[in-house]
């Protein structure tokens, strides 16, 4: 009916922790501190022995999960597991989101019913005292780009049922979900905006893996080569759901 409000959609953030107590509470913060207020936070303590339980519980409206450790891929399919909505969000333990991020994202989505998921432009910055960690291009640090990682993406659940979880046996298993997705043709958007700021600090597990996620990449692309050549052969491409394509 003309004029009708229609409800603004509940958004499941799923935040992966392990040891994270140094950047934890401010990630958290960036969450709290968003413009659109409607959404839940499911935070999931990937075997922590440090303080990361006691900040995560101190912060009203946190959603606490705890499971042995298993990885990062393991702890986002448990947060969408436990999601109530009917879009996910992801936020790792030493980045930021920009205020305006789930308002932009949220709005998009709205505005374009076709689209399963959207990812925007991310900046990253140096935590002051480290140096540039291995593996990672000194130009990042001084222009934005494309952020092709989850925690810039807002998605549909039905995005993952089209495309499955994430394969908790890589190191990159944001790469492979998007890989997978692309070539299962999933409608998807980049938003022009710097919606995440990425900490680049000693620790980052990203750059501490990027000898196995060097196989990994690999791994990925040979996989995403055989589904497009079994899409042209006219196969059923087999939406990769954690199945191994070796």
């Amino acid at each position: 009916m003309r004029g009708d409000i229609v409800p603004a959609p509940l958004v499941s953030v799923v935040l992966p922790v392990y040891n994270g107590e140094r950047y934890l509470a401010a990630a958290l913060a960036s969450i709290f501190d968003q413009e659109y207020r409607h959404f839940e936070v499911v935070v999931v303590d990937d075997g922590s022995t440090d303080a990361s339980a006691d900040i995560a519980k101190s912060m009203p409206g946190v959603r606490y999960l705890y499971q042995q450790n298993q990885g990062v891929a393991a702890a986002w399919n448990a947060g969408i597991a436990a999601s109530r909505a009917d879009l996910i969000a992801f936020l790792a333990q030493d980045d930021l989101w920009a205020p305006s991020k789930l308002a932009i994202q949220v709005g998009y989505l709205n505005d374009c019913p076709g689209i399963q998921y959207c990812i925007s432009h991310a900046r990253s910055f140096l935590e002051p005292g480290c140096g540039v960690p291995p593996g990672l291009r000194p130009e990042l640090l001084e222009r934005d780009h494309v952020g092709g990682i989850v925690e810039t993406m807002l998605a549909r659940v039905s995005a993952f049922d089209l495309v499955g979880r994430f394969d908790t046996s890589l190191v990159f298993a944001d790469v492979d979900w998007f890989a997978r997705a692309k070539d299962a043709g999933v409608p998807m958007a980049v938003l022009p905006q710097v919606l995440l700021y990425r900490r680049v600090h000693n620790d980052n597990l990203t750059y501490r893996a990027i000898a196995e996620g060097q196989r990994d990449l690999l791994k990925t692309v040979a996989r995403s080569i055989k589904r497009q050549r079994c899409t042209r052969a006219g196969e059923d491409s087999g939406i990769d759901r954690g199945q191994s394509w070796d």
